[in-house]
């Protein structure tokens, strides 16, 4: 897979009016994104994840080092149109991202803002809700949605721009368990069957047992990365930085500390119902 996103020593830092001094958010943050990938940015409130992610479609930008986007650089003013037209950014609150009435009419509003002819706005438009599952409700009202529902209008009308990148910041954060999982399916689905590059910002550790890679911030800067099973391993790093593992992870981390013997890397329930199937068969 070829290099799409690459962070070099980003650093960012917020200004404070009241006490006339900056506030540094990142600190020397490297980070590579290849085009397919499904990426899992995690970390605690504070950690930086999603300003790291603003910094992916240009919303912000670094106060130090540079982030290029398919080969443009984020601090160039001329690239920043077709910066964003390559990363569509997904935010928590799905209200906040409609505008229209009618859903089909809200899908549309992007590729409108891009001057793309009628005729191939209706194809996307069509295509965008069939990819999300929601062609049947294109002619709803979008405040009668469920809050799943509404976030996947949300996906599609950036389905609808065409991008290569999907940055999802904390999208399922308000959302019941079933809209979790309508949304996740999606994002899972977009990036499996159009091989949209996806990242995935999140404080569910669960959610991220899916993804290709796993990157851990903490402080502004990354606490640690690799694929799910290698970063979920290191339970006592996790915890010393207050974050917590997969649930699954989590149980079967108590049982060995309490003397069982059990695997390393334990991440679904599958996985653990089978783990303690051979301790059970071991103890008999």
């Amino acid at each position: 897979m070829s290099l799409f996103i690459h962070a070099d020593h980003v650093s960012f830092q917020y200004q404070t009016d009241e006490e006339e001094q900056s506030k540094e958010v990142l600190s020397q943050v490297d980070l590579q994104v290849r085009q397919g990938e499904f990426l899992a940015l995690l970390g605690h409130n504070g950690s930086g994840k999603s300003t790291l992610a603003k910094h992916f479609n240009t919303m912000l930008l670094p106060s130090g080092g540079h982030v290029l986007v398919d080969g443009m650089d984020t601090l160039d003013e001329k690239a920043k149109y077709e910066i964003r037209r390559r990363v569509g950014l997904v935010l928590q609150n799905p209200d906040n991202q409609l505008v229209a009435s009618i859903v089909e009419e809200d899908v549309a509003f992007g590729p409108e803002n891009l001057g793309v002819p009628p005729e191939e706005i209706r194809r996307r438009v069509d295509d965008a809700l069939k990819a999300v599952e929601m062609y049947e409700y294109r002619r709803h009202a979008p405040y009668k949605l469920s809050g799943g529902q509404k976030q996947r209008i949300a996906i599609a009308g950036i389905i609808a721009m065409q991008p290569k990148c999907i940055v999802l910041d904390e999208p399922t954060a308000m959302l019941d368990p079933r809209g979790r999982t309508e949304v996740l399916s999606t994002i899972h689905k977009l990036n499996r069957e159009k091989g949209i590059t996806i990242v995935l910002i999140t404080h569910y550790m669960d959610e991220a047992v899916g993804a290709d890679r796993v990157v851990v911030m903490d402080n502004g800067r990354i606490l640690t990365e690799g694929n799910p099973r290698e970063v979920f391993s290191q339970v006592e790093l996790l915890k010393t930085h207050q974050l917590d593992v997969p649930q699954a992870t989590e149980l079967i981390y108590r049982l060995k500390s309490c003397g069982y013997q059990l695997p390393d890397g334990i991440l679904d329930e599958d996985e653990c119902v089978a783990a303690l199937e051979q301790l059970l068969k071991a103890e008999i």
